[in-house]
């Protein structure tokens, strides 16, 4: 008992360790959503401020604070929040430095923007030019913070240095490729950006005089690379003048490694009032973020985020197009579902060109779709390629599909007038009418039916086979139709003397039969006999006889066959019952002394 009772208090104590590592019970405190890998290049998300983030249901706007290290960032977010360096962010000198990546404050600030329940979230960031970190992962950090945020606070100290701007490229990039793109499907408004000058002297200037001096044209006349890019970037700014604001913030007090031990009572007094001031302009210009046309609330900033930096870690440097490729990525797929319905709808098989020309609309509705919806003005032409060229190989497939197509439809159409051909060979009635007349009929359906790309090779294959067919046939059908004479007459002559009784009859079907078993073989060849006007004259009434439009024999010769012979019998049995001898043709109804006279032989 005493061992159970040890394993389940046990058990106890093992389920509580798991379960509290898996939730956090104070939000109360900053928390990493962004660290950096091992080689301190690249960056990785952190569960553990993502499980703060994702319980929020309401909208999010987030508030970034960037700068150079040891500048103060920390102290100012703290001072945001009303919270001491023990609560709140730590603070470098106290923590050496422990602000690695980005980090966000646990509680979220509950306000109302333009009526609807906002949380505000406030990030602390790594800062630039710190020892051991390459200016690739500098570049990471703000890129993040830049698309993260809502309001970009950009803490300097003193002025503004060239590599300050210089920093701004990527912020620049980003608004003039989504910046001033409204509407329902709006990737997401670039972050305010509010250049946050501290120090306690401005020689008379005003911090936007300062700012706008930092932002002035330098003069290149060495045509110095660099110095023409810090100038665009200058350029890009200035049009920027209505999402960026400046202010400025005298020190909180000359001794800053004490800062943290200081009240308010004992602070700068002009400091105290314009860090109010600050508070005030910050929730002025936040706004919930928007991506492609809606709010996000916790859930659903965290797959934002995920999505973000997986485009910030592709390549060596983080670029503006990669996320354009994220954003365009959605449009790109429905494009390319748009075409994809397009051709699924093609009747296939059909003509090249016809295909060809289904794939030219198709592919200028997509396109046409794409430049409707796509984002980013200078980098989309990538995510546009990457449309076109899965256009192609969708187009590839279509192609493939139509060719095999057509071959089943061309095989199945050969096959058809092949069989159709051999049923012509062995007519009962031998007639080259009919066989011109099926060899005709499947010549148009076969033109008429076989389409696409396999029908020129067909074409070739189905004369071949209809010429060797007609070849044939004509081979055989002089020979088939002097049988078939020959064994007319034969029949004739029993018709004529034991069924019907009449000698004209039969003296024609043996004349028949001696000019062709006799006459033939005395006077004239086998070969000679089929180009003789007499025997043209034969086949000329054999083909009239035996088929036309409106009767074919090969087919009803049986049937009409059997109703006469039945005819014949009735008129022979039940007619002489009837009515006596008058059924009987004259030649055999004559009568001497009212008696039948036996007929000689």
């Amino acid at each position: 008992m005493e061992i159970s009772y040890w394993i389940f208090v046990f058990s106890i104590l093992l389920f509580s360790l798991v379960s509290g590592s898996s939730s956090i019970d104070n939000f109360h405190q900053p928390f990493p959503i962004v660290e950096p890998d091992p080689g301190h290049t690249k960056l990785r998300l952190s569960r553990e401020g993502l499980e703060a983030i994702s319980r929020i249901t309401t909208p999010i706007s987030a508030v970034a604070v960037i700068g150079p290290y040891r500048s103060g960032k920390s102290f100012l977010l703290n001072q945001l929040l009303s919270l001491s360096c023990d609560e709140g962010f730590g603070v470098g000198h106290m923590r050496d430095t422990k602000t690695k990546g980005i980090w966000v404050w646990g509680t979220p600030l509950e306000v109302d923007i333009d009526g609807v329940r906002t949380s505000v979230f406030y990030l602390d960031t790594e800062g630039f030019e710190s020892v051991g970190k390459s200016n690739v992962y500098d570049d990471r950090i703000f890129a993040l913070a830049t698309v993260m945020s809502s309001v970009l606070i950009y803490n300097l100290p003193e002025t503004i240095r060239e590599a300050d701007i210089s920093r701004l490229s990527f912020a620049v990039e980003l608004a003039e490729e989504f910046y001033g793109r409204f509407g329902q499907d709006i990737a997401f408004e670039p972050a305010k950006l509010l250049w946050l000058i501290q120090r306690d002297f401005l020689q008379g200037k005003s911090v936007k005089e300062m700012v706008d001096e930092a932002l002035r044209h330098v003069p290149n006349s060495d045509g110095d690379k660099n110095i023409d890019q810090v100038n665009q970037i200058r350029d890009s700014l200035a049009v920027m003048g209505d999402n960026s604001t400046a202010f400025s913030l005298p020190q909180p007090h000359l001794m800053r490694t004490k800062l943290c031990d200081l009240k308010d009572d004992d602070l700068d007094p002009m400091y105290v009032k314009k860090r109010g001031q600050l508070k005030e302009l910050v929730a002025s210009i936040i706004r919930p973020k928007i991506v492609q046309g809606k709010y996000l609330n916790g859930k659903e900033f965290v797959s934002f985020l995920e999505q973000i930096l997986d485009a910030l870690n592709k390549g060596e440097i983080p670029s503006t197009g990669s996320l354009v490729e994220v954003f365009n990525k959605g449009i790109l797929e429905r494009c390319l579902k748009l075409y994809s319905e397009r051709m699924g709808k093609l009747r296939l098989p059909m003509p090249e060109q016809s295909l060809q020309d289904a794939h030219e609309r198709s592919r200028e509705e997509a396109m046409k779709a794409f430049e409707e919806q796509h984002f980013g003005r200078h980098h989309a032409k990538k995510s546009a390629d990457q449309l076109d060229e899965e256009m192609k190989e969708v187009f590839k497939n279509v192609i493939m599909t139509n060719e095999y197509q057509s071959t089943r439809l061309c095989e199945a159409l050969y096959t058809k007038c092949e069989d159709r051909m051999d049923q012509l060979q062995v007519l009962r009635l031998p007639t080259m009418a009919k066989f011109d007349a099926g060899l005709q009929q499947c010549n148009q359906s076969f033109e008429q039916e076989c389409v696409g790309p396999s029908k020129a090779n067909y074409e070739q294959r189905i004369m071949k086979m209809l010429g060797k067919s007609r070849s044939l046939f004509i081979k055989e059908y002089n020979q088939r139709l002097f049988n078939w004479l020959v064994a007319f007459s034969l029949v004739m002559v029993v018709i004529g003397r034991f069924i019907i009784k009449f000698i004209l009859v039969e003296m024609a079907a043996w004349i028949l039969f001696i000019f062709l078993e006799t006459y033939t073989r005395m006077f004239w060849s086998a070969e000679s006999l089929y180009y003789n006007p007499v025997w043209h004259f034969i086949v000329s009434a054999w083909e009239t006889i035996v088929y036309s439009p409106i009767l074919d024999l090969d087919r009803w010769a049986i049937p009409i066959a059997c109703m006469a012979a039945l005819g014949i019998l009735y008129c022979r049995c039940y007619g002489r019952r009837k009515h006596g001898s008058q059924w009987l043709l004259p030649l055999y109804n004559h009568q001497k002394g009212g008696s039948n006279r036996p007929r000689s032989d």
